[in-house]
């Protein structure tokens, strides 16, 4: 009987991958050398080197998979790698690991500093393999975290096109746009001479080679290169440089960026005619209808569309009706809405707009009271700003102090700051610098504009329902859109989420009114008749952060 243990062929397999979450990983060279080394020492039969320069987040790996066809085909029966989460960071990927050597299809997996046998606890390997899925979400969760972030202040968390760059004076996640001193000239006068109209884009192309010397940003390790002529036409169509863009990419979703645009909107349109084009990649101008887009079936949750219809009478009198109803595109749903003229749809609205109307006199005393209050706010406000003053002038002190004790003479050896800790205490200080930078930009704007605003929250709800009577479709549907959010219409009414404002001001309106015209009718002394004892102001909630109108 024969008790010699059969054995193992192994497949040393190494994986790196170019996205973010392998950055820190050990290269694929050093995973090679060092799992050789590995085999070497334990005297392991490797019958095959597999690499693969490919992310494992998700199923589909051709060089993995063809790994697992092999050992199956009976090729090799171990595996030797850096660590499990070389193999998946996937649950498809994992599973199909675990249950391979489960099975003693794989007998043994080999990594640094751990070997893997059918006979572990399978609750160990799952923990390991679930950590490796679980790093992926987090990292994806985070990442889209602070691009969408970005895209909310205005900042296009992409490549820069050419002729803008990331400030490079700002550290990895503060980083903004800015004008690329050398190139945002030369591709300014790309559109003015476009903008003549004596140029083709073909000629464009050859001016911005031959005379401009227009080339694409140079990174480490690579020159800059001439743009192709689709590069060229593409620039040219970029959105981008009269101030907006498109993110994600082909999903229609646009946002006003906050980079200082190259030309205007008017400029950018008739380059667009120059060229020839029909379809540019920009906002997409509002329909013709005033509230599609924006409401939902209150039943069924599909969107609220519109269309347009004519009743010729036989006495030769043509009439015009607006319909909007749902779209009802829910194959499983029997949606049982009806549709609701315009007519109707706007008197409904009006409804709404009557019940946050307030009076002139109303306007009035609220906004001299809100003064009133801004000027107990404003202490309150220089206090806190003299403090972040003072911390940042405190930071950029430290920061002068620190950069010249490292340059001093006494200094020149290093014996009183290293490199590394210079650079360590710099990256910490400039990055306080700049936070404090940010939150007196904000504060300070939120200063400047908080009695702007809610003085044009007041104007809103006093004359919207003007407004909403005498304005064409736009106006009709900013009106609506400021009432606030999920929109819904069922039954043949309009029902909206309003703003926490308007629910306070709809809350307390009728009984403010009241007491204005009781004091306004009343005999009594001036004052009592300018401070109205039940119509407070902090009553309808109106400090800085209350008004989103």
């Amino acid at each position: 009987m024969n008790n010699k243990t059969p054995t193992i062929k192994y497949f040393l397999y190494a994986r790196k991958s170019s996205e973010a979450e392998d950055r820190q990983a050990a290269s694929i060279d050093a995973q090679k050398d060092e799992l050789l080394k590995i085999a070497q020492e334990q005297g392991l039969a490797i019958v095959g080197i597999l690499v693969e320069s490919q992310s494992a987040k998700k199923p589909g790996r051709p060089i993995f998979n063809k790994m697992l066809e092999r050992i199956y085909k009976g090729e090799a029966n171990g595996i030797i790698c850096w660590k499990l989460d070389r193999l998946a960071r996937n649950p498809v990927d994992g599973g199909q690991i675990s249950w391979m050597l489960q099975q003693s299809a794989i007998a043994q997996i080999v990594t640094y500093g751990r070997t893997y046998y059918p006979t572990d606890n399978v609750l160990m390997m799952q923990v390991e393999l679930g950590m490796a899925n679980q790093y992926i979400r987090d990292l994806s969760v985070n990442v889209k975290r602070g691009l969408a972030k970005k895209v909310r202040e205005g900042w296009l968390p992409s490549m820069c096109p050419v002729g803008y760059m990331s400030t490079p004076d700002r550290d990895k996640g503060f980083k903004t746009i800015m004008k690329d001193p050398g190139r945002f000239p030369i591709v300014k006068r790309l559109f003015d001479l476009m903008l003549s109209g004596n140029y083709s884009t073909c000629q464009m192309w050859d001016v911005a080679r031959k005379e401009l010397n227009l080339k694409t940003y140079q990174r480490r390790h690579m020159g800059g290169k001439h743009l192709s002529k689709s590069g060229i036409y593409a620039l040219l169509s970029n959105p981008f440089y009269y101030g907006w863009f498109e993110y994600p990419y082909k999903s229609g979703e646009w946002h006003k960026g906050a980079h200082e645009a190259m030309i205007t909107e008017e400029e950018f349109n008739k380059v667009q005619v120059i060229m020839g084009r029909t379809m540019q990649p920009r906002p997409r101008p509002e329909k013709s209808f005033a509230f599609t887009s924006l409401m939902k079936c209150g039943h069924c949750g599909c969107s609220i569309t519109a269309q347009a219809k004519v009743k010729r009478c036989k006495n030769g009198n043509v009439h015009h009706y607006i319909y909007y109803n749902c779209t009802k595109k829910k194959v499983d749903v029997k949606c049982p809405e009806q549709c609701i003229e315009l007519k109707n749809l706007e008197l409904d609205i009006k409804g709404k707009l009557s019940e946050i109307t307030i009076s002139e006199r109303f306007k009035t005393w609220a906004i001299k009271h809100l003064y009133e209050l801004r000027k107990t706010e404003v202490d309150s406000d220089t206090l806190v700003l003299k403090g972040k003053h003072k911390e940042l002038e405190e930071v950029t002190k430290n920061l002068q102090s620190l950069t010249l004790n490292f340059t001093s003479p006494a200094n020149q050896e290093r014996a009183i700051i290293t490199n590394e800790e210079y650079q360590t205490l710099k990256v910490g200080m400039v990055k306080k610098k700049l936070i404090l930078e940010d939150q007196l930009n904000v504060q300070n704007k939120q200063v400047l504009e908080w009695i702007d605003l809610t003085e044009r929250t007041f104007d809103f709800a006093c004359y919207a329902h003007i407004w909403f009577e005498k304005g064409d479709d736009k106006a009709k549907r900013a009106i609506l859109a400021c009432l606030g959010s999920n929109l819904t219409l069922k039954g043949k009414k309009v029902f909206v989420n309003y703003h926490s404002f308007i629910k306070t001001l709809i809350k307390s309106r009728q009984a403010v009114e009241d007491e204005l015209e009781k004091v306004r009718t009343s005999k009594v002394s001036s004052n009592k008749r300018q401070n109205p004892t039940n119509c407070e102001v902090s009553s309808l909630g109106l400090r800085r952060q209350g008004s989103n109108l």
